[in-house]
């Protein structure tokens, strides 16, 4: 029986929300999300291919075994490549990457809705210096990546800890993109709060530094704009005219991963761990509820219902699982139940190996049926036997065998997963990890194999 009444889709955040239950909650975003307000779709067949996709999901989610298996390889930089659109380009020119993007959908139809590459030429206009990206730090042909370094000093939880948005403005972002720079010297707005003092508070905006960094904030909210119009006339495609909803509603991060990841680095965060282990723990729980706020507020643009963590520092060979338990999972644990009680559905993209964090995750604050928890290099078989009745398994083709392995190879790998996993339900055929590059025939095998699948 599906967890969704009939079509009525209504507003999650009208009068009552507040008494509402965790499941209450989903279901009224299930709603808004399977009635399709304001798409506009070619034909009833396209309507129709629109809601049985989401009620796979719906099925999966709730642990059944739906008419097929949903299908959803992530996409990266693998649509671009496949419409002839090289890294570069596609994070530049937004009108070659939602072209891509229609003819990917057009060619691979998948189940679901990709997120497009981030807007290269943003990156430019803020003068980031934490990441690479294609023709700036790497290749035009490498995809983007991250440079990790300590961004926050060793002695800078405090300040973290006692104003977090005070911190990233004054500290971090200065030290990440050039335009944020001259809003160090910006005053707290928490001093702007008496009439008479006001006017002294803001001399700092007279500097023609600053108004050149808030002209610079705004020329790259203008090229955001312009991207988000062009990539979403591709997402209108997709769903107007094959029926393929969205999903994804925003991301999420782990709070030790902003830390470790975002802030500290992996070299700073291990020494951090021996040398100030209570300071990880409080910046982490300070970090919490502001996770939350992030995700939420991301969610209230889309009808889709799901949040994606990328995890890394928890996964296998980078800590204990002592470690784990204590630093890593307390504070994801927090987010994760404070998404589901607003009604949203984490999905949890474990990064290399989970083996050693199976037991850990099965965890009796967060209620069945959920999480759907992604695996990329975990054994498959170890995760449903310990997930198995108590959240949704997806995962894990490789992305090698996807960019160097044969439709045949494919073929043979999706059967033996999906006999492992998916015979009881519970489970979605996803890649890995993010695809930036695919052989077409083989990417078509592992879609066809997943939805013909009858086991």
């Amino acid at each position: 029986m599906s967890e969704t009444p009939p079509l009525a889709a209504q507003d999650p955040t009208f009068d009552g929300w507040e008494g509402l239950s965790w499941r209450e909650r989903r279901a009224r975003r299930l709603r808004r999300w399977i009635g399709a307000l304001g798409v506009e779709f070619e034909h009833d067949s396209n309507k129709e291919a629109y809601r049985e996709r989401i009620q796979l999901f719906i099925d999966v989610l709730r642990l059944l075994k739906p008419d097929r298996v949903p299908v959803l390889p992530l996409m990266g930089f693998y649509p671009a490549r496949y419409g002839c659109v090289s890294p570069k380009e596609a994070m530049h020119d937004y009108e070659k990457l939602a072209a891509a993007q229609i003819a990917f959908y057009e060619q691979f139809q998948p189940d679901f809705q990709s997120q497009p590459v981030a807007p290269g030429t943003v990156f430019d206009r803020l003068g980031l210096e934490f990441v690479e990206w294609p023709g700036h730090g790497v290749s035009e042909h490498t995809p983007w990546q991250y440079v990790e370094a300590e961004y926050m000093k060793a002695d800078e939880y405090d300040a973290l800890i006692k104003d977090p948005s005070d911190y990233f403005r004054g500290t971090f972002l200065p030290r990440i993109g050039s335009a944020f720079a001259p809003l160090a010297r910006l005053e707290s707005f928490a001093n702007m709060m008496e009439a008479s003092t006001l006017p002294f508070n803001i001399l700092p905006f007279a500097d023609p530094s600053i108004l050149e960094a808030v002209q610079r904030l705004a020329d790259a909210a203008q090229e955001t704009l312009r991207y988000l119009k062009a990539t979403g006339a591709a997402n209108v495609h997709a769903a107007a005219r094959l029926g393929i909803p969205p999903l994804v509603a925003g991301t999420a991060k782990a709070p030790y991963d902003v830390l470790a990841d975002t802030l500290r680095g992996t070299r700073g965060i291990a020494t951090d761990r021996f040398h100030q282990p209570d300071k990880i723990i409080e910046a982490a729980e300070r970090l919490t509820p502001l996770m939350v706020d992030w995700a939420v507020d991301q969610a209230a643009g889309t009808d889709a219902p799901v949040v994606m963590f990328a995890l890394h520092k928890g996964a296998d060979g980078f800590m204990t699982d002592a470690e784990f338990r204590k630093f890593y999972w307390p504070t994801l644990k927090a987010v994760m139940r404070g998404l589901i009680n607003q009604g949203l559905v984490p999905l949890m993209s474990a990064e290399g190996s989970y083996d050693s964090r199976l037991e850990a995750i099965v965890d009796e604050e967060i209620p069945a049926e959920s999480v759907i928890w992604l695996f990329d290099q975990t054994d498959m078989a170890a995760a449903k036997r310990a997930l198995g009745g108590y959240a949704c398994v997806a995962g894990n083709v490789p992305t090698s065998l996807l960019a160097g392995g044969s439709a045949e190879d494919a073929e043979d790998y999706v059967t033996r997963l999906l006999e492992q996993c998916a015979g009881d339900g519970g489970f979605m055929l996803m890649s890995g990890s993010v695809v930036d590059d695919a052989k077409p025939e083989t990417l078509q095998a592992m879609i066809e194999t997943g939805r013909t699948w009858k086991g």
